[in-house]
């Protein structure tokens, strides 16, 4: 397989679907085979992406925390095994390690509907500090016991920053830049706090939202406004990068220039829970999680371990072959409405780095029936009871311009969104891989099945 040809088609294709705008890189043995940029890096489309183009890495950022600690611990100035409490002494949630904190496996609650009507009250938007503030002054019951289950915890990394600063005796962000940015020679890289401090990137490519059939900058929409409330956070995530400070980052660490080969190993290690078994997102290939890395196994090629990162205007891919020596990394600044065609660009990207074939991107609109019988659309409008333990509920189904419509309930968020037919009463969506099937007098997804009221 050409993969040089076989990425540049991908991200074509990709392009051409609205799914993909931004740059990526793809290496073997620490030499390009595939790089490249497409699109704008701007609303009004007048700047084209290049190369070098700045992106915000969103969750790629928990890796650089998770190797602050390391190098911490390095130095003999905390361990894994400390507790929470050891560096916030108010802590109200007993038990919590470092461990625990970089495994996702804390059991913390999170902190950032508080962190909101903090932003509200204060009329300032806050540091990294609020976290422990939160920790002191929530009042809230922690998720489950430490160690009991995996659940990702943003205020865990946030927490963990904290460490870092305290431990070390400066600002976060000046430890990342000090001890790993500027050694491992990722000299566009750094911490940034773009709504508190500005813009400081020439070639920056700013994260946009799709709303109303244009792009728009998130801190411009109320939906998107914890964007600039949680703009003062650090630790999980706000690094800013491109793709070859992380091809730089990658050679750094496998030649040891930061974290030795056993230090490494440790982070690859997936955690585990107290019942002996790993915390995972139980994907498939996927053996854990560990420090700042999702961890997958694959016959041919070995150990790979990766991470993404998702926030509004940006998604961000990034993926090391530790045993093949191969390394993926793909930044994009406009945040794909289509979640399908996405999957679609991200699995075919991932499926050429491993040498494998890729399948072709189908957006929603690729696969959505034309010209479909409409005449029993109306008999499925109306509101649905609520499933418990759902993270995903539909509350009303109504006729819109002739289609049909869906107003839902996503992990606490409301949205009204478009349904497209895509077999008989079966019907998807952009923003999520979900089949809704309308039955008699009920609506299934998932493993649920809701009455309509």
């Amino acid at each position: 397989m050409d993969k040089k040809t076989a990425m540049e088609i991908m991200v074509r294709e990709a392009h051409e679907k609205d799914v993909f705008t931004g740059t990526w890189l793809y290496a073997e043995n620490g030499k390009i085979v595939s790089k490249g940029a497409i699109g704008f890096c701007d609303p009004e489309e007048k700047k084209p992406i290049t190369e070098e183009s700045i992106f915000e890495i969103a969750s790629v950022s928990k890796q650089f925390t998770a190797a602050a600690i390391m190098l911490l611990r390095r130095r003999g100035l905390l361990r894994l095994e400390d507790e929470l409490s050891k560096f916030f002494p108010e802590n109200p949630y007993p038990g919590i390690t470092i461990y625990h904190l970089l495994t996702h496996t804390s059991g913390l609650p999170d902190h950032e509907s508080w962190a909101m009507k903090t932003f509200k009250d204060d009329k300032t938007i806050p540091t990294n500090a609020l976290c422990v503030r939160f920790l002191k002054e929530s009042g809230l019951k922690p998720e489950f016991a430490p160690g009991e289950k995996f659940e990702y915890s943003n205020t865990a990394y946030c927490l963990l920053a904290e460490i870092v600063a305290q431990v070390s005796g400066i600002p976060f962000e000046d430890f990342l830049r000090k001890e790993i940015f500027e050694p491992a020679g990722m000299l566009s890289t750094r911490v940034c706090h773009i709504r508190v401090d500005g813009i400081p990137f020439e070639n920056f490519a700013r994260g946009l939202v799709l709303r109303d059939g244009k792009y728009s900058v998130p801190d411009e929409l109320e939906e998107f406004s914890y964007v600039v409330f949680l703009d003062g956070s650090a630790g999980d995530g706000y690094v800013y990068s491109n793709v070859f400070d992380m091809l730089a980052w990658d050679r750094a660490l496998r030649e040891g220039k930061l974290l030795t080969p056993e230090e490494q190993a440790l982070m690859y290690s997936p955690g585990k829970l107290n019942n002996g078994e790993h915390g995972s997102w139980a994907l498939d290939h996927e053996i854990g999680y560990g420090f700042g890395w999702d961890i997958y196994s694959y016959p041919e090629l070995g150990h790979v371990v990766l991470h993404d990162g998702g926030w509004p205007g940006y998604v961000s891919h990034y993926e090391r072959f530790l045993d093949a020596d191969r390394v993926l990394v793909f930044l994009c600044c406009r945040y794909p409405e289509d979640e399908r065609g996405y999957g679609g660009f991200y699995e075919g990207m991932r499926a050429i780095a491993r040498g494998e074939e890729p399948k072709p991107i189908q957006t929603i609109e690729d696969i959505a029936i034309p010209n479909p019988d409409k005449s029993k659309w109306e008999s499925f409008c109306g509101k649905y009871e609520h499933p418990e333990d759902a993270d995903f509920i539909v509350d009303e189904v109504f006729m819109k311009d002739g289609e049909l419509h869906v107003h839902a309930i996503d992990d606490g968020d409301e949205m009204t969104f478009r349904l497209y037919p895509v077999g008989e009463d079966e019907f998807g969506y952009k923003g999520g891989m979900l089949t809704l099937i309308f039955g008699d007098g009920c609506l299934m997804f998932d493993d649920f099945t809701c009455r309509k009221l």
